[in-house]
């Protein structure tokens, strides 16, 4: 089970370096810096996602503009909800985290 869970960051973050460079443009970031920085924060909170048994990564998605997280999908419960803002807003470079998970019960 802990390689399925390192295999799924892996491929992750390798998803979100070659999708998220198209999406740089239009979202009038300055820098490729502060582009490769965002990509980074959020790889970083996925990760985190993963490695965390109360979360579900794979129900919740993860964007990030400026260091500013934002947090959608579903959560089955309030308490997987406030994990995952938690272990956001504990990830490096994360200026805030805008929690947008609706809980499905």
């Amino acid at each position: 089970m802990p390689n399925n869970r390192l295999l799924l960051a892996s491929m992750t973050a390798v998803a979100a370096l070659l999708v998220l460079p198209g999406c740089a443009v239009t979202r009038d970031q300055s820098t490729v810096g502060e582009y490769l920085d965002d990509a980074a924060i959020t790889t970083k909170v996925k990760a985190k996602f993963v490695e965390d048994k109360a979360v579900d990564a794979t129900a919740i998605s993860v964007e990030t503009l400026n260091g500013e997280v934002v947090l959608s999908g579903f959560a089955k419960n309030g308490t997987e909800k406030a994990r995952a803002e938690e272990l956001a807003r504990h990830v490096k470079g994360v200026r805030s985290v805008k929690n947008a998970l609706e809980v499905r019960n």
